[in-house]
């Protein structure tokens, strides 16, 4: 019983450790993205999201506005393109920009719309169970080894033509 004790201690001690360790580590802007684009693919909306700063701003050109604060652009954007598409892979294209604290590159998004149509007016909402590929850019901008601001800028009528939402 004494050695179980003596083995939690000193888990505890190298966990806690291992906390304060990264957690005075500060990631590069491109190690941030890096981790982000890693959680996308691994389709953990959760892992993704733990990229970004609780007050997060992320712009999606085709929606128009903002989303604010890291529970909604969890939910309204990462989980909603991976339920629509649970096969997704995001891939960064070419060399990344990158400065003191923010990245710009291009990507390519690919997968098949096997959940949620995109858009919910259009067959009531059903999978079209059609692939996509389509090509965009991001500009990311990281504060204290987080994602403050995400703008996404890409072709949303390609996208729209490539599920059948748009002939």
């Amino acid at each position: 019983m004494y050695t179980g004790i003596t083995r939690r201690v000193a888990l505890a001690t190298v966990v806690g450790g291992l906390l304060l360790s990264t957690a005075s580590w500060a990631a590069t802007p491109l190690q941030v993205v890096q981790q982000y684009m890693a959680g996308w693919n691994a389709h953990d909306a959760n892992q993704a999201a733990m990229a970004m700063d609780p007050e997060v701003e992320y712009y999606d050109v085709t929606v128009g506005e903002s989303q604010y604060g890291v529970m909604v652009a969890r939910d309204n954007v990462i989980r909603f393109f991976m339920n629509s598409f649970p096969d997704l892979k995001w891939q960064m294209l070419d060399q990344p920009v990158v400065t003191k604290n923010e990245v710009v590159f291009r990507w390519r998004f690919t997968g098949t719309n096997t959940g949620p149509n995109i858009d919910a007016s259009i067959n009531e909402g059903k999978p079209t169970g059609k692939p996509i590929s389509f090509e965009g850019l991001s500009l990311i901008r990281v504060k204290n080894s987080k994602i403050v601001y995400q703008g996404d800028f890409y072709d949303a009528l390609s996208l729209n033509k490539q599920l059948g939402n748009i002939k």
